[in-house]
């Protein structure tokens, strides 16, 4: 619009820009995303691998723990809290935990001036202080099942790069912990939860995924079965976006989970651990955003719409009183606004601000608007602009919002769509991986040492194995030979480099 261009002058915009290109350098832009949309900042000194989340930044991940945490509780899953520190002993009781985290576990050795006779963890996951409790709670079938879910921090002391919110020492995450009466119980519940996390991710982050579960080397350390949403990034990676575990009766058998069924036979529980990190944050960021910045889909944004009034000293007035109408308006219906009056900064400052802060959409408003009693909507993935009235503001608004989420949906999954190939040999999987990225599917033996040399030639692995009735479902012939051995093929699995 020509009264915009107009009205937007000056050069105090250029700090707000991204320098680095999503396409080419896809790590350096990332880690600028995260802090020129002020979301996180990387740790002090001396502690690599922790960061300060923000407040936009955590913003993020209370809109996204407040979905969630609602789903949840509809589904019976009440909230607790357990300590962040667990004795080596109890670490100790389910012996796969021991082995499968122990290279990643921080110990506490000293308590104030005093040696503590016993070292404990910081929690790198907290099956081992959450099921003794488990074990004192449940007597009988009548307690079960028994739900409980923790919002809290876990230590994992990898040696890797930080790449905020998708690799850190320290995350955010939930974790929930159930007893059943019966694997069938236990079963289900898993499969509640990773409904849950596959609906996070196509209902409320507008990223589409992939559901299945790991391979058998691959599970939770004790677990029975890891099942796994997997959605793809632009560079074509995967990311584990969230694991539910059915556990079996591992935790249950080392930690005396047992009850009395309806005939007062002792029996043991059926137990299942499910979590959701930060990561999805990482996912978010990294498929919608572009080369001006952060872009989110409404659901999530903490500004759904910016408002920002254009004038000149003889339109202020009038121009300002027309806008906080409109801010108004949506506020009564619930929309998450900010009206943007900074005389501070012009408009142009503004709108690169708000695309860079990932605001889904921006009105517009002028002397033209407040004359002909209508907004200019611009949508922040495309720049789409249109003219609307200022009648049922609120309504148009929603659509527009629907809009916002339906076009970057439609966009990951078109990414997703062109980035599964299929290959029947190991030379195609290097290669198909080699140059393309994204996800290969190939027939599997279903032995670790396949994907061990596929790995030790291109660090990609398994990131998933569809469950079985998925897998006839889709046709697959599992008649067909292992494309790395050439033995008889038993399942089909997912190659990918990941996050």
């Amino acid at each position: 619009m020509s009264e915009h261009e107009s009205a937007d002058s000056g050069d105090d915009d250029q700090e707000l820009g991204i320098t680095k290109s999503k396409e080419y350098e896809t790590g350096e832009w990332y880690a600028e995303v995260v802090q020129k949309a002020q979301l996180a900042s990387y740790g002090p000194e001396g502690m690599s691998g922790f960061i300060v989340t923000r407040p936009r930044g955590y913003a993020l991940w209370e809109r996204l723990q407040g979905f969630l945490d609602a789903e949840f509780k509809d589904t019976g899953v009440q909230n607790a809290y357990f300590p962040m520190f667990i004795p080596e002993s109890y670490l100790e009781a389910e012996k796969d935990i021991v082995e499968g985290f122990d290279p990643e576990v921080a110990w506490v050795t000293q308590g104030g001036h005093e040696e503590l006779e016993e070292r404990l963890a910081v929690r790198p996951t907290s099956e081992s202080i959450i099921t003794p409790y488990i074990s004192q709670w449940v007597r009988s079938h009548r307690d079960l099942p028994l739900r409980v879910n923790q919002w809290c921090s876990v230590v994992r002391w990898e040696a890797t790069e930080t790449k905020p919110f998708f690799r850190t020492k320290e995350f955010l995450w939930q974790e929930g912990h159930t007893a059943h009466a019966d694997r069938d119980g236990a079963w289900e519940e898993t499969m509640t939860r990773l409904d849950q996390y596959e609906s996070v991710y196509e209902d409320f982050l507008a990223i589409p995924v992939l559901r299945g579960q790991k391979p058998d080397h691959d599970t939770f350390p004790g677990a029975d079965t890891t099942t796994t949403v997997e959605a793809l990034m632009p560079d074509g990676k995967s990311v584990q976006g969230g694991t539910s575990h059915y556990l079996g009766t591992s935790f249950a058998e080392a930690f005396d989970i047992t009850f009395a069924d309806e005939d007062e036979a002792e029996r043991t529980a059926h137990t299942t651990s499910w979590g959701l990190s930060w990561r999805a944050l990482g996912a978010l960021i990294m498929t919608h955003s572009d080369d001006q910045g952060l872009v989110l889909p409404p659901t999530v944004a903490p500004t759904q719409v910016a408002i920002v009034p254009i004038w000149q000293e003889e339109t202020k007035d009038e121009v300002l009183s027309y806008a906080e109408g409109v801010a108004d308006d949506l506020e009564e219906a619930g929309i998450r606004v900010e009206l943007d009056d900074r005389d501070t900064r012009n408009p142009g400052f503004k709108f690169n601000e708000h695309e860079l802060n990932g605001v889904p959409v921006r009105f517009e408003i002028g002397p033209y608007e407040v004359d002909d009693d209508e907004v200019t909507v611009v949508h922040r993935p495309d720049g789409d602009e249109s003219t609307v009235d200022r009648d049922h503001i609120a309504e148009t608004t929603r659509e527009h919002l629907d809009e916002v989420y339906a076009k970057l949906y439609a966009a990951a999954e078109e990414n997703l769509d062109g980035e599964v190939r299929e290959a029947d040999s190991r030379n195609e999987i290097l290669g198909t991986i080699g140059q393309h990225g994204g996800y290969v599917k190939a027939p599997w033996c279903g032995d670790q040492s396949c994907e061990a040399e596929i790995k030790d030639q291109i660090a990609a692995e398994i990131v998933m194995v569809p469950f079985e009735a998925d897998d006839d479902r889709h046709g697959t012939d599992h008649d067909d030979a292992c494309a790395v051995c050439d033995d008889d093929a038993t399942r089909t699995a997912y190659f990918a480099k990941s996050y």
